[in-house]
């Protein structure tokens, strides 16, 4: 058997309702949800940067009866967090999502994929440098499609970076629509609209490393 990786273990919090993982996970949901509510009947393109075992996307398209028309790719790095979402897609029955092994970091792996309806960058930016936090949002308009939302995660704790990570969003043509802070633990969930110009994909470049 396989040993268990410290990228599956991180997800272990999720089966606890009450953790701020679980917490954290049901606001990006609903988030979700919102948006594809928000689009209805339209044919929408999602992509998902260190998707883990997938369960935003996931967990929200397998309750809708209108997820056909959603096509996504689930970046991931940890073979095992790969298996269970293919598992979780599978069982949900979502053919039109692509779980693609990959390292999210670099440019080349968002071939095919961008640019995209929903950018989810859920659990990047905490793991992450600054600088490759900043990085990234610069980035962003290649990963793009016009009009659309990016969802980020991020801790708050000290030094607080999320009003840098807001302004960088802002200086680039991003309209916040949400951000969640709550009072009671540390983790925050952003939430912007691209009002920019969707730039061409570089297939070059590392925009991030993950420091854990």
């Amino acid at each position: 058997m396989t040993a268990q990786t410290h990228w599956q273990a991180w997800h272990e919090p999720y089966a606890d309702a009450t953790s701020p993982l679980s917490r954290r996970l049901r606001l990006v949901q609903q988030h979700i949800a919102w948006w594809l509510d928000q689009r209805s009947g339209e044919r929408l393109t999602v992509v998902s940067a260190c998707a883990g075992q997938g369960h935003d996307l996931i967990g929200v398209l397998a309750a809708r009866p209108d997820a056909h028309r959603i096509h996504g790719t689930l970046l991931e790095y940890d073979t095992g967090n790969v298996s269970a979402a293919q598992a979780a897609a599978d069982q949900a029955g979502l053919p039109n999502l692509v779980i693609k092994q990959s390292d999210a970091g670099q440019l080349s792996s968002y071939i095919g994929a961008v640019p995209a309806d929903l950018v989810l960058m859920v659990g990047v930016f905490g793991n992450t440098s600054d600088a490759d936090i900043r990085r990234t949002i610069a980035a962003l308009p290649q990963l793009c499609a016009a009009g659309a939302m990016v969802i980020w995660t991020r801790t708050r704790r000290a030094p607080d970076l999320t009003p840098a990570v807001r302004g960088w969003l802002s200086n680039i043509g991003f309209v916040e629509a949400a951000f969640h802070a709550p009072d009671d633990t540390r983790f925050s969930v952003g939430v912007h609209l691209f009002g920019g110009t969707p730039q061409p994909l570089s297939a070059r470049g590392k925009i991030f490393t993950f420091l854990k």
